[in-house]
């Protein structure tokens, strides 16, 4: 099994709801998984973060998560054009898996959630791209040709699956067809890397 994780941060639900679509893309391709993990929040007084198990929803990531993953799918909502702090925390201590290599030559893909248009989504998307590179991932985007991305009027952008909350969290069916997508891609190409 091609084992893709969908690690994100969610504050309001939005990005969450992207996570688990992407994930019912990945697992629309047999022989690929997908993992949902997140990562807990990050105190803006002190280096505290929250309590090791979250209430509800997916466990939160490790390293080794990482390190075993066939692909990443990185989502975020957007804080002033950026990823949420809570995520950078989280990548800012995969230093090890860099100095290692672990995630070199992997395919990853990037997704996020903002309250507004024009709210900062590509701004976003390229930010969390930066320490994939670093990394040396694979990056993927949404094909030029996916109608969705043509005829959408809320989310979606070329850099990755996009979403406008604008006090609503559910998606629009092309958010939804767009999330979708790039979990196939990104376990589609996952299993054609492994079979080299």
């Amino acid at each position: 099994m091609a084992k893709i994780l969908i690690l994100y941060y969610s504050r309001d639900g939005s990005t969450a709801r992207m996570a688990q679509q992407i994930g019912r893309g990945v697992e629309s391709v047999a022989g690929a998984e997908a993992v949902l993990r997140t990562v807990p929040e990050v105190s803006a007084v002190c280096e505290k973060i929250a309590d090791s198990i979250p209430d509800a929803g997916a466990s939160y990531a490790t390293l080794q998560d990482l390190e075993t993953c066939d692909g990443l799918a990185l989502g975020s909502p957007t804080h002033f054009g950026n990823m949420a702090a809570s995520l950078k925390h989280f990548l800012d201590g995969t230093t090890a898996l860099w100095f290692s290599g672990a995630l070199s030559g992997k395919p990853a893909g990037v997704f996020t959630s903002t309250g507004s248009m024009h709210g900062g989504q590509e701004t976003t998307l390229l930010s969390m791209m930066l320490p994939l590179m670093h990394h040396g991932m694979l990056l993927m985007s949404l094909p030029c040709n996916e109608i969705a991305l043509r005829e959408t009027v809320s989310g979606g952008t070329p850099y990755g699956p996009s979403h406008v909350a604008d006090n609503d969290t559910e998606l629009t069916e092309h958010e939804k067809r767009l999330c979708w997508v790039l979990g196939e891609r990104l376990a589609k190409t996952a299993l054609a890397l492994r079979a080299k």
